[in-house]
């Protein structure tokens, strides 16, 4: 399966990247590196179509939103780009993207591209670095899932996967959330035509899944997303 041709509307012929490259000149982050970026507090770019939520808007088929950044993600404007996650394996092993894309070192303008075109937007719920996620407090979860709410209601993506059960749990206030397609009409505010995904986390430390496990739900979260006339 290919994600090829699948965003909202094919990109304009006048389209180019708009986001920050990685500050590194295309090499991996050093240890000094890593400890610059968790200390400096900076933030990593998303990744739309658009600089706003307002220009993107109907051209995001899959809106990804991760939990919050690493230091290494930081240090290359790349989400899910420390060595070990298998984020970019499994969107490769469903046919989400072309090719496993090396964000280790940032990601290119031909990776831009393909992720603008195919209709993959990112984003998380938290913009604060940490070195693991459990050194959040609930209630940066708690306005993250807020805030997640509101831009949905103007990116108006075809579909949105949270990547991390136990994160959604605490974001969206429902602790018994299990993997997999949420109710929607559980969740206050969110619109009913946009359907919910908490899917795995694909970090290293999350031995309950393999890169073919995690691209199986991302199967699921893709087909899910298509436009209702696709056959």
């Amino acid at each position: 399966m290919s994600a090829s041709g699948s965003a909202a509307d094919a990109l304009p012929a006048d389209w180019s990247p708009w986001r920050a490259p990685s500050p590194l000149d295309g090499r991996r982050p050093s240890p000094v590196d890593l400890a610059h970026a968790a200390a400096a507090w900076l933030r990593r770019d998303d990744v739309l179509p658009y600089p706003t939520d307002a220009e993107s808007a109907g051209r995001v088929r899959l809106l990804m939103v991760g939990i919050n950044p690493r230091p290494w993600t930081i240090a290359v404007n790349a989400p899910f780009a420390r060595l070990g996650n298998r984020f970019w394996s499994s969107l490769a092993v469903a046919g989400l993207t072309d090719e496993v894309v090396d964000a280790s070192r940032g990601l290119s303008s031909a990776d831009e591209r393909m992720l603008a075109a195919h209709g993959i937007g990112m984003t998380n719920l938290v913009a604060r670095p940490t070195a693991r996620a459990d050194e959040l407090e609930a209630h940066e979860l708690h306005l993250g899932g807020r805030r997640l709410l509101e831009r949905v209601g103007v990116l108006r993506p075809r579909s949105v996967a949270v990547v991390g059960v136990t994160a959604f749990r605490t974001a969206f206030s429902v602790p018994r959330a299990r993997m997999g397609a949420q109710e929607v009409g559980a969740l206050s505010g969110w619109p009913k035509d946009i359907p919910l995904w908490a899917v795995p986390n694909p970090s290293g430390p999350n031995a309950h899944e393999t890169v073919e496990s995690l691209g199986e739900w991302w199967r699921k979260v893709w087909a899910a997303s298509a436009p209702s006339s696709a056959p």
